[in-house]
């Protein structure tokens, strides 16, 4: 009984801590929508869900489901945006993975506190209905990490 309440104990405790509930999806930068659509419609069996156009970012996307699993498409609309720099710098391919969390606002301040280049100071309309903010590859081995929130 008392390994029960320990462990009890440590799985609420584990939960409060836990700021990233899942991946949220992985975003992949393409030269060309309409084609990579194409791919991942062969690969997955079924059409994107939903695409749109983020003005502020430069891009056009795509969005795929694959069971629980969602994948981003992404397209530079602009020779500035930073998919063009990604997809001109290192070519096609996964260009950030996102993470699902409850309080983006926070998240932002405790990862910033704990010494992460935050890119956003303040979250942003992103797409898929979503408020988004970005980690800097610096502090993260290499990895563009973007934090998702719901828009309620």
């Amino acid at each position: 009984m008392v390994v029960l309440l320990l462990f009890f104990s440590y799985f609420v405790t584990y939960k409060k801590q836990t700021k990233m509930r899942k991946i949220e999806h992985i975003g992949i930068a393409v030269s060309n929508l309409a084609d990579a659509s194409l791919i991942y419609e062969k690969l997955f069996g079924a059409p994107s869900y939903k695409q749109e156009e983020v003005a502020s970012e430069g891009v056009k996307t795509a969005f795929f489901m694959n069971g629980p699993n969602k994948i981003e498409l992404l397209e530079a609309t602009n020779e500035e945006s930073p998919i063009a720099k990604f997809i001109a710098k290192k070519g096609e391919g996964i260009h950030h993975i996102a993470f699902d969390v409850d309080d983006i606002v926070a998240e932002i301040a405790r990862l910033k506190n704990e010494g992460f280049i935050v890119l956003n100071e303040a979250p942003k309309k992103g797409a898929d209905n979503k408020l988004v903010a970005f980690l800097h590859p610096k502090s993260t081995n290499g990895v563009l990490i973007e934090l998702c929130q719901e828009i309620r």
